[in-house]
């Protein structure tokens, strides 16, 4: 390009011929002619070339000649909108094209100018995962299913699918639910399973992984939290509707549904259990197929990079628990599942975090364990540390039984001694604040004297609890008689009466 600028001042500046110019530049007198006869053609002057671009310069002696295609070009956008969709692939594309275009590009061809094209319309950033660093993790769309032996009923289950980055190095198996506890207990599983921890775990911004999803600063679920704690790694969520950050995931999911569920389809399975053995078969034949492109297995990359750079597993296992929080309430207990566990009576009205597993109950007031209980399964029960009572010091109570039964002998004497029966018949007064309680805030909903009439009813019936008042102002049976008439049954032919048994039973 240097030359043409310098035949370009030759010719135009100093007015030299073909020979000359070809002797000064070094070049055949042919080649200066052509570049000769191409800036005639040009009709610019020496200056406007000299400000010109190289590049530029060459293509306007030179310009390119594209030549028409005789093979029509596919529509690329209609191929990516059309891969996008669930089960299509480049391959069937191709052959559709083929079809429309039977002298069209052959499927290498094809491929490449899709693959060109795709490199400019939509640039990604290509991902280099370290040994050791992460496990990305994620539940697939297709489901694994099972059948109740004793109903016939299919089930279906979740199919968790985790996979080690450097090594591609997969687990899966089949749980329930994408409950927080399925799954915490599915990452454990895949922690063992690898035989090590490695840095991060990747999940998606899924309910049971993240409490609330935030581009910045998602909160991650406080038992996730705990557990990569327990086994020293950090949980780092994906971007919110970015799925590319966790490719190699969405990957290992499509190799677990061409390779476990699509070859375990027509078998029938009758217990989760036994559909994940067959899991873990098809798991191991998964990891052990060589991969294309690296003429290696999963296995082989796994043991050769990937475990050895993996953090040994802690001695102990990870106690799932689960964490809510509650609000103290008057009768200083919390619910957890429909039973009531008591903490100290100083924590009324108090925002306390409680931590459950199977076996125990943990409560924390700002970070610090203010009761433990052990868990037992009885809807309604009271469970009450003695020392979490306020004896002496009841008079700081808000509420207290005497304050009650004051209330409620301003509404009417029955409402009174329905109070009074409530209380006398728990354990401590205290159990029965909530039920009382709920009867003072049954007088803003109906007027005190169908209370009255409702808690007299109560009496009458030995329904000693608040959703039986509620029930009969609702259903306005406060009304109603209760009659102790003896029922006459008519005399029938088909009816035998009692002494019919009798004569039965000493045959």
């Amino acid at each position: 390009m240097r030359k043409l600028k310098e035949v370009a001042r030759l010719y135009l500046e100093l007015k030299l011929g073909v020979r000359p110019i070809a002797r000064a530049c070094n070049i055949s007198t042919s080649t200066a002619s052509v570049y000769v006869e191409k800036l005639r053609e040009l009709n610019a002057t020496y200056q406007e070339i000299d400000e010109m671009d190289e590049a530029v310069f060459f293509d306007l002696l030179f310009p390119k000649e594209e030549k028409p295609s005789v093979k029509p070009l596919p529509d690329f956008t209609y191929l990516a909108k059309e891969l996008s969709k669930k089960g299509v692939t480049l391959q069937l594309l191709h052959e559709e094209y083929k079809r429309d275009n039977p002298e069209g590009y052959e499927r290498t061809q094809f491929y490449h100018l899709y693959h060109s094209w795709c490199k400019k319309a939509d640039p990604v950033m290509r991902f280099t995962h370290k040994a050791g660093e992460k496990m990305f993790v994620d539940f697939s769309g297709d489901r694994a299913r099972y059948q109740n032996p004793l109903t016939g009923e299919t089930i279906e289950a979740e199919l968790f699918v985790s996979v080690l980055g450097a090594s591609s190095y997969i687990f899966a198996c089949a749980v329930l639910g994408q409950t927080v506890e399925s799954f915490v207990s599915c990452n454990i599983k895949a922690l063992e399973y690898y035989g090590g921890c490695p840095d991060c775990l990747i999940p998606d911004n899924m309910k049971a992984a993240v409490t609330h999803a935030c581009y910045y600063d998602p909160e991650i679920n406080k038992t996730l939290a705990a557990m990569a704690r327990h086994y020293n790694i950090a949980v780092i969520p994906t971007r919110v509707a970015k799925p590319k950050d966790k490719a190699k995931v969405e990957n290992a999911v499509l190799q677990a549904q061409r390779r476990i569920l699509a070859v375990l389809r027509n078998r029938t399975f009758f217990s989760i259990g036994e559909l994940n053995d067959a899991i873990a078969e098809e798991v191991k034949k998964l990891n052990t197929r060589p991969m294309k492109g690296v003429d290696k297995s999963r296995w082989d990359l796994f043991t050769e990079i990937e475990k050895p750079a993996l953090k040994p597993l802690p001695e102990e296992r990870f106690v799932i628990a689960s964490w809510k929080k509650a609000k103290v309430h008057i009768d200083y207990h919390v619910a957890v599942e429909k039973t009531y566990y008591s903490v100290p009576y100083t924590l009324i009205g108090q925002l306390v975090d409680i931590r459950y597993t199977g076996s125990v109950i943990e409560i924390y007031h700002k970070s610090k364990r203010v009761a433990s209980h052990m868990r037992i399964n009885k809807p309604g029960a009271f469970v009450t540390e003695n020392l979490h009572m306020p004896n002496e010091h009841r008079q700081y109570l808000e509420w207290t039984p005497a304050r009650i039964k004051l209330w409620g002998e301003k509404i009417g004497p029955h409402t009174k001694s329905l109070m009074e029966a409530i209380m006398e018949r728990r354990t401590h007064p205290e159990h029965g604040f909530r039920s009382c309680l709920g009867l003072i805030r049954l007088s803003r909903t109906y007027s005190p004297e169908r209370l009255e009439k409702a808690c007299e009813r109560a009496l009458q019936i030995e329904a000693y609890n608040y959703r039986s008042v509620k029930s009969l102002l609702v259903m306005k049976l406060e009304e109603a008689v209760s009659e102790n008439t003896e029922r006459i049954i008519p005399l029938h032919a088909n009816i035998r009466g009692g002494n019919y048994y009798r004569e039965a039973s000493h045959d």
